[in-house]
């Protein structure tokens, strides 16, 4: 999940996949640098918790100046958002190639409440490493490349509804890992989930049953 995935447009892209453009390609040492990084980082982070772990410790344990950590991640949102690349890019793969309901082919408030699912298990899994990333400036989260495309996914699916971007906006707001992690205590994993599924799925009222809006 880099901070900014928007690359060169292509004719026959989707307006999702215009926003998952692969990273360039990088040098030998950096492509190193970055890898070590990373281990260190995975590493710290499982020993001791994510919030227990400074940028400093990282690049120590990874044998790499503290300049190069910021020049490449540029601050914690950075780094947990390369952490979490990977994974998001599955989910994202899933989103625009993988089979109904998540994938295309199913009507859009049963894509919806996939993502919604889909979106939710993976944040749960992730819980401190998205909150890190989401959480570590003012308005990070919304600066990231995958809430970007979470919600270019949702605003199409949402095309029926008065105001689709709004309404995406506003789904995504139950997702953020500080809301999440505030009400998990108290209402569970469970509860969590189903809300969310369930507000996803009629977030589109008023349009078209059993519609599907193109991706493209």
């Amino acid at each position: 999940m880099s901070p900014d995935r928007t690359g060169p447009q292509s004719a026959s892209a989707t307006p999702l996949e215009l926003l998952r453009t692969p990273p360039p390609k990088e040098r030998a040492d950096a492509a190193r640098n970055r890898s070590a990084v990373l281990e260190a980082a995975a590493r710290l982070f499982a020993e001791h918790g994510v919030d227990a772990v400074s940028l400093d410790q990282v690049a120590r344990e990874a044998g790499v100046g503290k300049g190069t950590l910021f020049r490449r991640f540029g601050d914690r949102s950075g780094l947990a958002a390369a952490l979490l690349d990977s994974r998001e890019r599955e989910l994202q793969e899933a989103i625009l190639h993988g089979p109904p309901p998540l994938g295309p082919g199913a009507p859009d408030a049963d894509r919806r409440a996939a993502f919604a699912g889909a979106y939710t298990d993976y944040l749960l899994e992730h819980l401190a490493l998205v909150r890190m990333s989401e959480t570590a400036s003012p308005g990070a989260r919304y600066r990231i490349g995958a809430y970007r495309f979470w919600h270019r996914h949702l605003t199409i699916l949402l095309g029926g509804a008065e105001d689709p971007e709004h309404t995406a906006h506003a789904v995504l707001a139950a997702l953020a890992a500080d809301h999440v992690a505030a009400l998990l205590p108290e209402l569970g994993a469970e509860r969590i989930r189903a809300g969310v599924v369930r507000m996803a799925r009629r977030a589109g009222r008023g349009e078209a049953e059993g519609g599907a809006a193109p991706e493209g």
